[in-house]
C-alpha cells in the first residue's frame, strides 16, 4: 500500500515539467513574432538620425540583417548541440563557464531585459493611442499607463497557460505581417508608378554622421533582436534538431526581405525630414499614403508589440527557470506550477523592474542604454560555438555551420540538406 502511493507520488512528481508543445509552426511564429514587433516601426528614425542619408540607412540595415543570420546560424548549431533551454545564459555557461554565465544572468536581470522590455511596452502605448490623439502626439502619461496595462496581460496570460501564448503568438504573428503588408505594398506601387523624389542624392555625404555609425547599428539590430528566442525554449520544441535549423532560416530570410522592403516604402513616401520627425513611423506614412486606413495601422502596429512583449515574457522567465536549475539563481524561481505547467515565479519576477523602467524611462534612452550590453553577451556566446566546438570534438550535431578557422573540412547530412563545415 505504502509502495504504491509512494509510486503514484513519484510520478506526480516527475510529471512537472515543462512540455514539448512548441511545434515548427509555433517556433517560426516565436521567431517571427519577437522579431517583428516595435523595432521595425520606431527603429527607422534612429537609423537614419544615427547615419546621416537615406542611403546609408538603407545599408545598415541591409548589414543588421546579414549580421543577425550569422548570429542566428551560430545559434541554431549550438541549439542542437546542447540541449538545455535557456538562450543566451546556458551557452554562455556551458561554453565559457559558470563566472561569464552569472555576469551575463546578472546582467540581464537588471538592465537587459527590462530595458527592452519597456522599449516595447512603451512603443505599443505609443501606436494604439495614436489615432485617438492624432495629429497632435499622445500626453506621455496616457502612454506610460497603456503601456503598463499591456506589460500586465501579457505576464497574466504567460502565468495562465503556455499552449493560449503560444497559440496567441501565432495569431498575432500573422497580424504582424499584415501590417507590414499595408506598408510595402502601397509604397512599392508608389515605386512602380516611378516616385523617386526622396532617393536622390541618397548617399549625400554633407549629412554623414559617422561617428554616430554605431547607434545607427544598435537601433537596426534591435529591430532584428528574436532570431534567438528559440535557444530559450529548447527543451520544449517537438524535434529541435529539425525545427531549429529550419524555423531559424526561414524566418530571419523572411523577416530582412519583409524589413528592406518597408523600409524603401517608407522612404518612397516620406522624406528623410519627414522620418525624423515622426514618433510614430508608421503613422505618418499611412497619413499619406492612405487616409482610409490610418486608424487600422496603429491598431496593427499596437498588436505587434503585443506579440514582442509575450514573445520576449514568454522565453526570459525559462532562462530564470534553467539559472535556478543549474544553481545561480535562487531555487524558487526553478519551480512549476503543478495544473498549468508555467514557470510562474519566474514570469512575475520582471514585474518591479519593468514597471519601474516603464515609468522613469525614456524609449530611445532605454534603447541605447541596453544595446552595447546586450551584443557584447550575444558576441561571446557566438564565441562559444567555438570553443565548444575545440572542447567536445566527440559531439556529432546534426546541423554545423562553416565557420573561419580551423583546416579540415566535412560534409554532413541534415534531413536532407548538405551542410559544409569546419572543425578545430
Amino acid at each position: 500500500m505504502i509502495t504504491q502511493a509512494m509510486g503514484k507520488l513519484k510520478k506526480k512528481e516527475e510529471a512537472v515539467f515543462l512540455r514539448k508543445k512548441i511545434t515548427l509552426l509555433r517556433a517560426f511564429s516565436l521567431l517571427i513574432g519577437t522579431m517583428v514587433g516595435s523595432g521595425i516601426f520606431i527603429s527607422p528614425t534612429g537609423v537614419l538620425k544615427n547615419s546621416g542619408n537615406v542611403g546609408l540607412s538603407l545599408v545598415v540595415w541591409f548589414a543588421c540583417g546579414i549580421l543577425s543570420m550569422f548570429g542566428a546560424l551560430s545559434y541554431a548549431e549550438l541549439g542542437t548541440r546542447i540541449t538545455k533551454s535557456g538562450g543566451h545564459y546556458i551557452y554562455i555557461l556551458e561554453t565559457l563557464g559558470p563566472l561569464p554565465g552569472f555576469l551575463f544572468l546578472w546582467a540581464e536581470y537588471f538592465a537587459i531585459r527590462p530595458a527592452n522590455s519597456a522599449v516595447v511596452a512603451l512603443a505599443f502605448g505609443r501606436y494604439i493611442l495614436e489615432p485617438f490623439f492624432a495629429p497632435c502626439a499622445a500626453p506621455l502619461l496616457a502612454v506610460k499607463l497603456v503601456a503598463l496595462l499591456g506589460y500586465y496581460i501579457v505576464l497574466i496570460l504567460n502565468s495562465w497557460s503556455v499552449s493560449w501564448s503560444a497559440k496567441l503568438q501565432t495569431i498575432l504573428s500573422i497580424v504582424k505581417l499584415v501590417a507590414l503588408t499595408l506598408i510595402i505594398v502601397p509604397g512599392m506601387m508608389l515605386l512602380a508608378q516611378g516616385h523617386t523624389e526622396n532617393f536622390q542624392d541618397a548617399f549625400n555625404d554633407q549629412t554623414l554622421v559617422l561617428d554616430k555609425l554605431p547607434l545607427a547599428f544598435y537601433a537596426g539590430m534591435f529591430a532584428y533582436s528574436g532570431w534567438f528566442q528559440t535557444s530559450f525554449v529548447r527543451e520544449e520544441l517537438v524535434k529541435p534538431e529539425r525545427n531549429i535549423p529550419l524555423a531559424v532560416i526561414v524566418s530571419v530570410i523572411t523577416v530582412i526581405v519583409g524589413y528592406m522592403l518597408t523600409n524603401v516604402s517608407y522612404y518612397t513616401v516620406l522624406t528623410a525630414t519627414d522620418v525624423l520627425a515622426s514618433q510614430a513611423v508608421a503613422v505618418s506614412f499611412a497619413r499619406k499614403a492612405f487616409r482610409s486606413l490610418i486608424s487600422v495601422v496603429p491598431v496593427l502596429v499596437s498588436l505587434s508589440c503585443f506579440g514582442t512583449m509575450n514573445g520576449g515574457i514568454f522565453t526570459f522567465s525559462r532562462t530564470l527557470f534553467v539559472a535556478s536549475r543549474e544553481g545561480q539563481w535562487p531555487p524558487l524561481f526553478s519551480m512549476i506550477h503543478i495544473q498549468r505547467h508555467t514557470p510562474l515565479p519566474a514570469v512575475m519576477l520582471m514585474f518591479p523592474l519593468v514597471t519601474a523602467m516603464i515609468c522613469v524611462g525614456d524609449l530611445y534612452h532605454l534603447l541605447n542604454f541596453f544595446s552595447f550590453s546586450r551584443w557584447l553577451f550575444i558576441g561571446l556566446a557566438t564565441l562559444g560555438l567555438i570553443v565548444h566546438r575545440c572542447r567536445h570534438p566527440e559531439i556529432s550535431s546534426p546541423f554545423k555551420i562553416s565557420l573561419i578557422y580551423g583546416t579540415r573540412s566535412s560534409r554532413r547530412r541534415w534531413d536532407g540538406f548538405s551542410t559544409a563545415s569546419s572543425i578545430c
